[in-house]
Formats: structure tokens, sequence, C-alpha cells
């Protein structure tokens, strides 16, 4: 399996703000949102296309769905959260702590997929564990090394180690679980703020995780090939860990907001353009409102193209 795809989907908001909803297990969001939200919703706008231009430049089919006004989505603008796709054809559909967040998933989205030319073979939902106050939330919870069948996860509210285990059973995934927290001791809500795996090198905040878990992590990553650069708490608080390795008409790319570019090293930016070219764009008033990032707003699609 690829680690990467040339095709991505991404919804554009049209009701964005802070979501007072998620802010108790995100540390990363604002705890106060803009006062003028027809402003900030424009401002988010602003920089979600700005991104897309970006993208299309290094070479990303970028497919765009607007977000729909009612219901209100405030985070619709990070789909990874909701869906996972596969190259088998499947079509995962993950259960969300927030329940203003449930109604991002979206039927027509999956069916919009087949229309331009993807086999969706199956849709595996698996949302109903909402009600028994179980979550995954796609790749965000999971990071995904598809070329070596890994995911790795940490655990916090939004990431059920049960629900990690049953979801790599039914992709012959092995489940990489650990615990990691943030420089108050909190847990790190997304797996996915802390690190991001390429096809052969990986960015990881490792002194984030705990100290019974870390070498196991390491060890995994060195295992499979990669290079590991290392981030420190300062790196995943400007979301350098919330990167994302696409494929290009001349090669593979990193992704990532122009924050988390600004917050690395030299070094760190050598290492990692080594392995790829690194492409930026700034979505500094999307982080800070809602406390993702670029890798949050692209949805792979490795669905398998219709003969």
């Amino acid at each position: 399996m690829s680690q990467t795809t040339n095709t991505v989907f991404l919804v554009r908001p049209c009701r964005f703000q802070s979501n007072p909803h998620t802010a108790a297990s995100n540390a990363f969001q604002a705890r106060e949102p803009d006062d003028d939200l027809s402003a900030s919703n424009m401002l988010a706008q602003q920089q979600f296309d700005r991104l897309v231009v970006e993208l299309r430049k290094a070479g990303v089919n970028c497919l765009v769905f607007d977000d729909t006004p009612d219901p209100h989505t405030p985070d619709s603008v990070f789909p990874n959260n909701w869906i996972s796709t596969h190259d088998d054809g499947r079509v995962f559909l993950y259960p969300m702590e927030a329940v203003n967040r449930r109604t991002e998933r979206r039927g027509d989205i999956v069916d919009a997929l087949g229309r331009v030319g993807f086999d969706v073979r199956e849709v595996v939902n698996i949302s109903d564990s909402e009600s028994d106050g179980r979550y995954l939330e796609g790749t965000g919870s999971l990071v995904l090394d598809r070329a070596n069948c890994i995911a790795y996860a940490c655990r916090s509210s939004r990431t059920d180690a049960g629900l990690v285990d049953s979801v790599c059973a039914r992709l012959g995934y092995r489940a990489e679980i650990f615990s990691a927290t943030d420089r108050a001791g909190l847990p790190v809500y997304h797996t996915n703020v802390m690190m991001f795996v390429g096809t052969t090198v990986a960015a990881v905040c490792l002194e984030s995780i705990v100290a019974e878990d870390r070498e196991r992590v390491a060890e995994s990553l060195t295992a499979t090939g990669h290079e590991i650069v290392d981030l420190s708490f300062d790196q995943i608080e400007q979301f350098a860990g919330n990167m994302l390795e696409l494929s290009g008409p001349e090669g593979s790319l990193i992704a990532m907001s122009s924050q988390a570019f600004t917050s690395l090293t030299d070094v760190q930016r050598d290492q990692l353009s080594w392995h790829a070219r690194l492409v930026r764009s700034d979505i500094s008033h999307i982080e800070g409102q809602s406390g993702g990032s670029v890798r949050c707003m692209l949805a792979e699609v490795h669905l398998p193209k219709r003969a």
C-alpha cells in the first residue's frame, strides 16, 4: 500500500468559529472566540482558499466541498476526523466526541467521491459507539503508517483504545497505542497534533510520550525505516506535528502551515526536505480559533479508481 495519495478533499467553511463544545479537551484552541463571527468566518475562508491554491500549485488534486449553513458545524473545516478512505475501496465513518461535530459526517460527500470516479465498495460506519460514550476521531486519533500497516494512537477522551484495536483488526493493521501529554500534563487530544508519519520520515514530540511508551514508539518508527525528526512542546503548540505527506507530479511533498514551518529549526527543515518538498500556507486564524492545522483540513482519498 502506498503511504501517500495525490488526491484530498476539503470542506470550505461557511459558519466557522471556535467551537465551545471541543474546548475542554483541546488545549490548542482559543478559549475566547472572536466577537465578530462574520469577520472570523471570512478570514477563515480566505485562508482556506489560499491553502487550496498552494496545494494545487504543488500538483495536488484538491476536491472542495462547501459546508452547509444548517446544521451549524463550526469545525467542518476538519473533515479528517470523521472519515478515512482505503485502497481496498472501504470508507470508515468515525464516532465524534462533541455532539455538534457529529453532523459533519456527510453521505453526500461519500457519494460524490463515487461520482468523480472513485470506487467506494463498502462504508464501515462505527459511529454508533457514540451512544456508549466511546470515540475515535478518524485520522486525528489514528496516525496511519499505511505502507507498513501500523496505526499510532495516543489515548485521550477522543481516542478509545478498544476502538483503535477494533478498527485495526478490520484493516489488518498493528495498533501502537501509547499515552502522551502536553506540557501541562494533560492528554494530547489528537495523535496527529504531536506526530506525523510519512513514507521515510516521521516527526514526533518524543518528550510528550510517557516514559514507559516512548522507546517502543521510537523503535517502531526506526524499524520501519523512518528518520525521526524530534519535535519540542513549543513546536507542537505551533502545529509542527500536524503535517501530511502527499504525492505530486514532481515527487513527494509535505504540507504544513506557515506557523509550523517557522517553528522548525534549520536542521529540522533540512531533515524533512531531504525526503520531500515542503509546502506551506498561512492558516493562523483557523489554527488559533479551532486548535487544528493543515493536516486536519485534508481528508486523503486513497480509494481505487473505477475501471
